[in-house]
């Protein structure tokens, strides 16, 4: 009776901190999606309706703790206008007559535990967001990772990060796909990284952080953000970046040949890079400048992981696109990382908190690329701009509290570049709900 009494008191326990510590919520995300080529290539409009649900469970309780995170994902296509959706788009997938997908759905489960202060997880619904590896949600539906990772906090002002990644489900996607480079058709299995944050003072955190696709590219990146407050209400930001890429394995054969983001490159297919990033923050009360300056390297283009492209082998685009890499050239429309390119760029910022609008932000930033590399090497160099607006408000109180409303603009302009001038606005609405 007795041991039978102290294992219902031990599952009582587990189960205590397994269901006590859970969350439960409901994202809604209203999303109108405007693309205007001014180029004359095909417009894109479309209005869609997502829906995220998740659960995320707390650690059981012990040395080693366990838990699970759940979730499903809908989306509605409520509108694409005739002859609006392109069949090569990240935003809803497509029907076999290329026509958009009216709706979609999935879900996922990730596995996790926790020792001391290490926590590992292993699953399909990671959203890492590190120097390497940036899982984007800037469409419907975010973009998940399925494999393992950890993060550990076993020393202080020190976290270490690691773990191998195999696929990836896109923003407007139900299938995962293995990974890739931009440009390549063949895909590969094994994204290896790890990693470490010290903070080595209150102001200083340095980064180091390594990571390789397998048969791709190896990848370095250091990192440097160094905060000087200049009185209660100003500080100074400094935030330096420096990326190295190299060749791995059969990159620049057949089927594993990096397009170079549509620009120059030494060993055409290969990967051959190093790009610095420098910017600086001013902030003073609620306004924020800042000023920053990009050098991509003359051998290749800035490389980050991509999403096989499996539509030739399937027939019709799932919306496997959209991925995000670390830097503030990665805009609304362009991304400004083509070989030789020195790209300056700034951004403005308000917050009307100031005013006693609090909840309400916008910025308005440009960016302007020259000396890309043309293509073959012996042409005139290329040169592109891009201005970027967004406006941001989240309800602070009452019924709706927590109701967001985003309304970003961006228009591009390039001179011989490979993407088409265009003119893209995006209008969001986001609300969650919690369960627990």
């Amino acid at each position: 009776m007795m041991i039978a009494g102290s294992a219902i008191g031990v599952a009582q326990l587990a189960h205590a901190g397994f269901v006590e510590d859970s969350k439960m919520t409901l994202g809604l995300r209203n999303f109108y999606y405007d693309a205007d080529n001014r180029d004359g290539g095909a417009d894109q409009r479309e209005w869609a309706q997502s829906f995220k649900l998740d659960y995320l469970s707390g650690f059981t309780e012990g040395t080693v703790g366990f838990g699970v995170d759940l979730q499903a994902l809908v989306g509605v296509h409520l509108d694409g206008g005739r002859g609006h959706h392109p069949d090569s788009n990240s935003f809803t997938p497509s029907d076999s007559d290329g026509s958009a997908t009216h709706e979609w759905s999935s879900g996922g489960a990730t596995a996790k535990a926790r020792f001391s202060q290490t926590e590992l997880r292993y699953g399909n619904t990671l959203t890492p967001s590190l120097p390497i590896l940036i899982a984007n949600d800037g469409r419907l539906q975010p973009q998940t990772y399925e494999g393992g990772m950890f993060t550990s906090r076993e020393i202080d002002n020190l976290t270490i990060t690691g773990g191998q990644l195999g696929h990836a489900k896109g923003r407007a996607s139900t299938n995962s796909t293995g990974l890739s480079v931009s440009g390549a058709t063949e895909e590969s299995n094994k994204f290896t990284f790890a990693g470490a944050d010290w903070k080595a003072t209150k102001q200083l955190t340095l980064q180091y952080y390594y990571a390789n696709l397998e048969d791709f590219y190896k990848q370095h990146f250091f990192g440097l953000i160094h905060v000087q407050p200049l009185s209660e209400n100003q500080s100074f930001k400094t935030d330096l970046r420096y990326f190295r890429s190299t060749s791995d394995g059969a990159n620049g054969d057949p089927g594993y040949r990096f397009n170079n983001n549509g620009g120059y490159a030494k060993n055409p297919g290969e990967v051959d890079n190093s790009t610095a990033i420098a910017m600086f923050t001013y902030t003073f009360r609620s306004h924020s400048l800042m000023l920053g300056h990009q050098r991509v390297s003359d051998d290749g283009g800035l490389v980050w992981l991509s999403q096989a492209n499996v539509v030739n082998g399937r027939g019709r685009n799932e919306g496997e696109g959209g991925i995000s890499f670390y830097s503030f050239t990665d805009a609304i429309v362009g991304n400004f990382a083509r070989a030789g390119e020195n790209t300056t760029f700034g951004q403005y910022t308000y917050d009307f908190a100031g005013l006693g609008v609090s909840g309400l932000k916008a910025s308005i930033g440009y960016l302007h690329g020259e000396d890309a590399k043309a293509v073959n090497g012996s042409g005139p160099d290329t040169h592109e701009w891009e201005t970027d607006m967004r406006v941001d408000y989240v309800v602070q109180d009452g019924p709706l509290k927590g109701f967001g409303t985003t309304l970003r603009h961006g228009t591009y302009r390039g001179g011989g570049t490979s993407i088409e001038d265009q003119d893209q606005t995006r209008l969001i609405f986001n609300y969650t709900y919690r369960f627990l």
